[in-house]
């Protein structure tokens, strides 16, 4: 079988190296596909392919993706948790710098000087006392979100000799060891910006996250505080933080996302959404999830969905089926009795859920015709039924 990959946008082509030419179809003119790979199109209106079996997002935010709609249709949503996480890392770390030792208001400054070499050295040492800055040993760096790149973010903090709080509630216990035993933990956001001297961000947009930081939570912050948001639009609420900038309450404010009200302002620093624009970050992000795409699709298994539980199953037989459906009581049952009813032999079976869903790999000793696939489908329930295509002969 030669599987068919549409491209929205342009992916790196070391992502794409893995997908070799005799088992897979790709480009940007694909119009059945099997699998689609996207950077930052917006696919909420755009119709869903009738043999749509998995998305994969060069990237680790899927707000431009229908995670829902693709859910109700039991289709995997992959991403790149943690492949772009030293260019943010890289890119906080600049934000820190730019922010406090006001590099940014200076440039301008010395790029606006005129007269000869000997005025502009007058200029340059009569006019550089208003860029004094500060240094980072010492400060507090408080990290929201202790995911892939919440960490590296908080160990560097750690090593560039500031203190370091972090938050995220939902951390778990694998990303709690990999963080340096100097990073303090906070109860809550709240308890973290009381004693921040610079605030970064690294979570998704979600109802809970949007406006993380508003007119409420500044006025806990510390005077002179710096907000840094890398993660997403919408988890701070600029009229707020301008007008915190404009009181003196804030001292800056660094962030990847532009609007009117923010990019012009004296006391703000705003970029393209440069957090992963590194060759190296694409590079790794398509090859992530173009690895993970064609496991799925060779082989049923899953890493690194943000809508399905993580199974990964090394092949017993030949013969694969999987299946996704509602997490709901007797649905392992009902799928073992069909293929019992058909005289299968299950050699090994393995169910796990996230949430609402659940996903069912099945190993069986002969292959499955596609009659008990259609019956097994059409259990109340299911959302998606297929057979696994037995792996290539050595």
């Amino acid at each position: 079988m030669t599987y068919q990959i549409l491209t929205l946008n342009n992916i790196s082509p070391l992502g794409l190296e893995r997908l070799s030419a005799d088992r897979y179809r790709v480009g940007s003119d694909v119009k059945n596909p099997d699998a689609i790979l996207v950077r930052s199109a917006k696919m909420h209106d755009m119709e869903i392919p009738t043999n749509l079996k998995a998305v994969g997002r060069a990237g680790a935010g899927v707000n431009n993706i229908p995670v829902a709609k693709m859910s109700e249709r039991g289709i995997p949503v992959f991403n790149a948790p943690g492949a772009n996480a030293n260019a943010v890392k890289e890119l906080v770390v600049a934000g820190l710098i730019l922010a406090c030792r006001h590099i940014c208001q200076a440039w301008d400054f010395a790029r606006s000087l005129k007269g000869t070499d000997e005025e502009l050295n007058k200029a340059v040492e009569d006019g550089k006392k208003k860029f004094g800055g500060y240094e980072l040993p010492g400060r507090t760096l408080g990290v929201v979100g202790l995911g892939a790149i919440g960490r590296i973010v908080a160990n560097t903090g750690v090593a560039l000799g500031m203190k370091v709080i972090g938050y995220d509630p939902g951390i778990t216990v694998e990303g709690a060891w990999q963080l340096s035993a100097d990073v303090k933990k906070a109860r809550s956001i709240d308890d973290l910006l009381r004693v921040a001297d610079f605030v970064t961000f690294h979570v998704p947009l979600m109802d809970s996250t949007r406006n993380s930081i508003n007119a409420e939570r500044l006025k806990q912050m510390k005077n002179g505080a710096v907000i840094l948001n890398f993660a997403r639009e919408g988890i701070v609420d600029d009229k707020a933080v301008v007008e915190g900038l404009n009181s003196g309450k804030i001292y800056a404010y660094v962030c990847d996302f532009p609007t009117n009200l923010t990019k012009n302002h004296p006391r703000t620093i705003t970029l393209p959404h440069l957090g992963a624009s590194t060759q190296e970050a694409e590079d790794n992000c398509a090859i992530m999830v173009a690895e993970q795409v064609k496991d799925f699709l060779e082989n049923g298994c899953i890493r690194n969905s943000v809508n399905f539980p993580e199974v990964v199953v090394p092949r017993g037989t030949k013969h694969r089926f999987i299946c996704a459906n509602a997490n709901v009581p007797n649905m392992l049952g009902q799928i073992s009795e069909t293929f019992g009813q058909a005289g299968l032999n299950i050699s090994d079976m393995v169910n796990m859920s996230r949430g609402e869903l659940a996903y069912t790999v099945v190993d069986l000793d002969s292959a499955v015709p596609d009659a008990v696939r259609a019956r097994v489908a059409s259990i109340k329930g299911v959302l998606m039924a297929r057979i696994v295509d037995p792996p290539p002969a050595q």
